[in-house]
């Protein structure tokens, strides 16, 4: 089935690169990202190096902040909402896409907004969906050494400087975490939401992978070496919810989410809703 063509967009979007939250030229691109440069390691033994670092970490904690505020700005009015994850190289003629599309729609006809990392492949996928739905489609791009802007389905983004910061936003409006098929990028948000909420920082909330075919492997894995070794427990592995289906999906994101579209405040019980 073909897809049909995302809303108007900026014709000189191709063009464009997001530093941060500021869009410029591929001529002004800057040979470093933000993270790479708070990240980049720094000999202390060179006084001078060192000094220079210590000064621009003092204003640097400054743009930290503004971001989070930013972020918890934008986001603020975000209601019940779920995260999903999976392959920025997921080819939108692919069936692995037509999945993500329909994951995204049962989500949003469910009443949940959906938030991605904002990028192509199966996030444009999630938020073609929640477009579609009329759902709120939710996009959190980053800076990246490679130009990777906002996809044309997201209504409400954000383009972030630092992974770290990303990711919060990622974690504090959602109910619930969909993975879709991915590679790095998504296993890396995956067992970060594991371990977030195996350790209870996190109230318990759904972990959904889509995909019982690619996803085997890796859980067969945890389970006869992870589990078999002592390095997690058995009851881990419970924290996941394996699914093939959309309609799945929507079902183990109420099973287990804190809170649901069906549990807001109606008009009739005096609260207007959003």
């Amino acid at each position: 089935m073909s897809n049909p063509e995302p809303p108007t967009n900026d014709p000189e979007a191709d063009d464009a690169l997001y530093i941060g939250p500021i869009r410029v030229r591929p001529q002004q691109r800057l040979g470093k990202t933000t993270d790479r440069r708070l990240l980049e390691w720094v000999d202390p033994r060179d006084a001078e190096r060192r000094a220079e670092r210590t000064m621009r970490d003092s204003w640097r904690v400054l743009r930290i902040q503004s971001e989070f505020v930013a972020g918890f700005d934008a986001m603020s009015e975000v209601a019940e909402a779920v995260t999903v994850f999976g392959s920025a190289r997921m080819k939108p003629d692919s069936p692995e896409y037509a999945l993500g599309v329909e994951v995204g729609r049962a989500l949003g006809e469910a009443g949940y907004a959906v938030i991605t990392g904002g990028g192509p492949g199966a996030m444009q996928a999630a938020n073609q969906g929640a477009h579609q739905a009329g759902a709120q489609s939710i996009g959190l791009n980053i800076e990246l050494p490679f130009e990777q802007t906002l996809n044309p389905w997201v209504d409400l983004g954000m383009n972030f400087r630092y992974f770290f910061v990303r990711k919060t936003m990622f974690v504090k409006y959602a109910v619930g975490f969909v993975c879709l098929p991915g590679g790095l990028g998504t296993l890396d948000e995956l067992f970060e939401a594991l371990t977030l909420v195996q350790t209870k920082k996190v109230v318990r909330f759904p972990i959904v992978l889509v995909g019982t075919e690619f996803w085997a492997g890796l859980l067969d894995w945890m389970r006869d070496v992870l589990v078999a070794r002592g390095m997690i427990a058995a009851g881990d592995l419970d924290l996941l919810t394996v699914v093939d289906e959309p309609e799945d999906v929507v079902a183990a994101i109420h099973a287990t989410a804190v809170a649901r579209p069906s549990d807001r405040p109606s008009a009739a019980d005096g609260t207007m809703t959003r």
